[in-house]
């Protein structure tokens, strides 16, 4: 009798244990000639394993409440037990009463550098340093969870982000590029800094207007693109202070053809003013932007 009440315990506990992303991860190969194919399989599904069954934020969550994403890793070299590439992280959020996945996140990382050996367990700990492969996957991990809790609430992404940071902190002492100052600009150093910032919040405050535009969209389509141009052109004023901010091109990179989407079908509304804004903001977008006709 106790032995079944223990495996009962351990029944419920497997099926109730916290997970809250549901992740693709792919490693692509293709620019490795001659490749041993067998790590690289392990590797992508330790890496899908890590990500999807680590309990990043101790809430437990049913399978459709968890945030859609991907990490696209594609290798252009290695040596032994050391990798190079990149890793492109995207997510998205469903909105409210459709079946419609709005893209929150879409960034290409281009220094993804790190040490594996096949079989090696993948351990996360935010205050202690283990490798920059977990480094880097636990980064991206919390900035999703950060950028989809503010869609929602303003602000919400707060914890998230200040857990990056510290990840960021950490990994520093590791040597590998994208932690610091002097590796860039548009790196992971700034992303996660400039997140945190002030300066940027009017930006953050554009993602949760423009979510809550996108959800009452079943319900007043006109009035939902009226909301949806005012977070955007929100996006003005933080132009005008921090002229081609690097936060301002994360943000365009996940929604400029959704944007061009909603402002060229249904209800018309007037689009002048959005369509300036939008040249202004984000002039590598004009052509897009070319294509709203209202």
């Amino acid at each position: 009798m106790n032995r079944i009440l223990t495996f009962l315990v351990f029944l419920t506990f497997g099926l109730t244990q916290a997970q809250q992303l549901n992740c693709t991860v792919t490693v692509n190969t293709e620019r490795l000639p001659n490749a041993n194919q067998q790590v690289f399989k392990t590797l992508q599904t330790s890496l899908s394993e890590f990500v999807n069954k680590t309990d990043w934020t101790g809430t437990v969550l049913k399978q459709n409440e968890r945030i859609n994403c991907s990490m696209y890793i594609t290798l252009s070299s290695y040596s032994s037990d050391q990798f190079s590439g990149t890793i492109q992280i995207q997510s998205s959020r469903l909105i409210f009463n459709s079946t419609y996945s709005s893209p929150v996140f879409n960034f290409n990382d281009k220094d993804f550098n790190f040490k594996y050996t096949e079989y090696e367990p993948l351990l996360f700990n935010p205050s202690v340093y283990e490798s920059n492969l977990v480094s880097v996957i636990s980064f991206y991990s919390y900035v999703i969870l950060g950028m989809d809790a503010d869609t929602f609430q303003s602000g919400a992404g707060n914890q998230y982000f200040e857990t990056a940071q510290n990840i960021a902190n950490v990994a520093q002492q590791g040597g590998f590029k994208g932690w610091t100052q002097t590796d860039g600009l548009q790196n992971r150093y700034y992303l996660i800094n400039d997140m945190l910032s002030p300066m940027f919040a009017d930006l953050r405050q554009t993602s949760f207007l423009y979510h809550t535009g996108l959800d009452t969209m079943s319900d007043d389509l006109k009035g939902a693109k009226e909301k949806i141009k005012s977070s955007v052109v929100l996006i003005g004023k933080l132009n005008s202070v921090r002229p081609n901010a690097f936060l301002t091109r994360v943000f365009f990179d996940a929604k400029s053809d959704e944007i061009v989407s909603i402002f060229s079908g249904g209800p018309s509304i007037p689009v002048t003013d959005l369509t300036d804004v939008l040249n202004r903001v984000s002039p590598l977008n004009s052509t897009k932007w070319s294509q709203i006709k209202f």
